[in-house]
């Protein structure tokens, strides 16, 4: 386990005052920055919130050596971490993401199916989450330590993965610490199909029915998740909310007032993680399909920027795919810092939302797209929580289905705002933005806990 700036010496009790002393929030997430995940935006934001609150932040997290090897790291997001904040980093083992046959036990080299059945069964044999139920130990005796530094008033816990919750479960078990579940996706619900991940009634369901039933708050992403929950677990629905994901002010977009440059190609862009639920192949051929027939698309490039799956090498499916279609303009420029994000989105005259299919889904993207108040090719199933957010957009242009024809048709249309949509329309998609700026989001929730916890402390001696 390390600490960075914050933390009092090893071992070493934190002398304490509760009447005077600010209140104590640990955050725990296991993707934090480095971390180049999508929830890593949220986390980064809430914990900096809570900071700026006035109350004392520790951020219980992975080594930053677990994202540089595994997922991909963005090394400028640590520049944005309240400088107040200590972060304690534990180790994190996964073995299945181990690509370097030199560090391979002899099992999975020569039986490789016998190696994974016995990975699965120890994955999940303290909690039901695999490549991830293994941190459960390391976790919760990181939390339980913090807590004898310096006791800890609130814990907001935020999944994926779901093993950062037992983070809380146990300082509520042991010492009576309230906490807050925010769930970026689900647990039992797959926020594409609407079926249940899980087996009703069974481990996983039992575990997060009694989380839920101590849990002080239940932070969803949006309506439809919430109201999923809310059906599930009616006499605990006063306590969940909907925090949606926003956008960060300082990384999103400059609104762009402006129409597209007259005597050049369009540029169109895709910012973010595109996995195998992503409609990429039927963008692609929509996309052949407008460029080739319509003068506004002439020339026209369509770049996806972010990362082709969720580690960090590119899926070589997805790369294959943006080959086959380079001809026609596409192409994959790679990851994108948050610092330069900014800069990306001044280079687009309209922007890709292309999302896997699911009433659920929304996407953080949706709001930092609208803050950028460029047309947005909405590339995705007209059901998911997304056409919510965009409906009023002024600038939104929603495909029927995800058939090539009405793909076309949505990129022919935007391509024509992007040249002749007037200022007045661009500023109204810059009012529309304004209300998901992500701390409008977080702040009220972030008031109510902090209302609620203060001078509350009760310290590891008196609880246990």
């Amino acid at each position: 386990m390390s600490s960075e700036p914050g933390a009092p010496p090893g071992g070493v009790e934190a002398v304490t005052d509760p009447a005077t002393d600010p209140p104590h929030v640990l955050y725990v997430a296991w993707g934090y920055p480095p971390s180049r995940g999508g929830g890593v935006y949220r986390a980064l934001a809430t914990a900096n919130g809570f900071a700026e609150a006035g109350c004392r932040v520790t951020v219980l997290t992975a080594e930053r050596e677990t994202f540089i090897e595994f997922t991909g790291a963005d090394f400028s997001l640590e520049d944005k971490i309240h400088p107040d904040i200590e972060i304690v980093r534990l180790p994190f083992s996964w073995p299945a993401m181990e690509t370097n046959i030199r560090k391979w036990p002899a099992l999975r080299a020569f039986a490789p199916k016998l190696w994974r059945k016995r990975q699965l069964r120890n994955d999940t044999k303290n909690f039901p989450e695999n490549g991830y139920g293994p941190w459960r130990e390391p976790l919760e005796a990181a939390a339980l330590d913090i807590h004898r530094r310096r006791p800890v008033d609130l814990v907001v816990a935020s999944a994926n993965p779901n093993v950062d919750f037992m983070a809380a479960d146990v300082l509520h078990r042991r010492h009576g610490v309230p906490y807050v579940m925010d769930y970026r996706d689900a647990w039992m619900l797959d926020v594409f199909d609407g079926s249940f991940l899980h087996e009703q009634g069974g481990r996983v369901d039992q575990l997060e029915k009694r989380l839920l039933n101590s849990a002080r708050e239940v932070w969803f992403v949006n309506e439809p998740i919430r109201a999923w929950h809310q059906r599930r677990h009616p006499h605990l629905a006063d306590r969940m909310h909907v925090v949606a994901n926003g956008y960060d002010p300082e990384f999103a977009p400059l609104p762009s007032v402006e129409p597209a440059a007259a005597d050049a190609p369009l540029t169109f862009g895709y910012i973010g993680t595109a996995s195998a639920k992503v409609p990429l192949a039927e963008f692609a051929e929509g996309w052949r399909l407008a460029r080739g027939r319509h003068e506004a698309l002439a020339g026209a490039r369509a770049q996806l920027w972010g990362y082709l799956g969720f580690y960090s090498a590119p899926s070589h499916v997805l790369l294959t795919l943006v080959d086959a279609f380079r001809p026609d303009g596409l192409s994959y420029e790679g990851p994108v810092p948050k610092a330069k994000v900014q800069s990306t989105y001044a280079s687009f005259d309209a922007c890709l939302l292309i999302l896997g299919a699911g009433k659920y889904v929304t996407s953080g993207k949706v709001f930092e797209y609208a803050a950028s108040a460029l047309p947005i090719v909405a590339v995705h199933d007209p059901g998911n929580a997304a056409t919510d957010v965009l409906r009023e957009y002024p600038l939104w242009f929603p495909v029927a289905d995800l058939e090539p024809e009405s793909i076309a048709t949505a990129l022919e249309a935007a391509a024509v705002a992007a040249r002749e949509a007037d200022p007045a329309t661009r500023e109204a998609c810059r009012e529309f933005a304004r209300r998901y700026s992500r701390e409008l989001q977080l702040a009220p929730r972030i008031e109510a806990l902090r209302d609620g916890i203060t001078g509350t402390r009760t310290s590891p001696k008196e609880s246990a």
